[in-house]
C-alpha cells in the first residue's frame, strides 16, 4: 500500500487572478490528492483551478536568512523610475 503524504492546495477564484493557498489534504498519490481538493474545498466556493503540490517539494527561506533574502530598497533609488530625469520633449511617459 502507498504511503499517504500531504498535498498543499491552492486555488484560483476566477481568471485573470492569482492562485491562493487554501489548505492540505493527505493522499497516497496525485490523482486521489486532486479528488480530495475538490470534495473538500471546492463545494463551498466556486473556483476555475485547483494546483496541488507535494507538501515535502515546497521550500522557504529561513527567518535568519532575512536580511540576505529581503533587504529593502533604501538607498537604491535607480531602481525607481522617479530616480531618471524625463528628457524634454518626451511626452506620455
Amino acid at each position: 500500500m502507498n504511503e499517504w503524504k500531504s498535498w498543499e492546495v491552492f486555488v484560483r477564484s476566477q481568471n485573470g487572478v492569482a492562485h491562493r493557498h487554501i489548505g492540505s489534504v493527505q493522499a497516497s498519490d496525485a490523482c486521489m490528492a486532486l479528488q480530495h481538493a475538490r470534495d473538500v474545498y471546492t463545494r463551498r466556493d466556486d473556483f476555475v483551478s485547483l494546483w496541488l503540490v507535494a507538501s515535502d517539494n515546497l521550500i522557504s527561506s529561513a527567518g535568519q536568512d532575512k536580511a540576505a533574502w529581503f533587504e529593502n530598497a533604501r538607498g537604491k533609488g535607480f531602481r525607481h523610475a522617479t530616480y531618471y530625469p524625463v528628457p524634454e520633449g518626451v511626452q506620455h511617459l
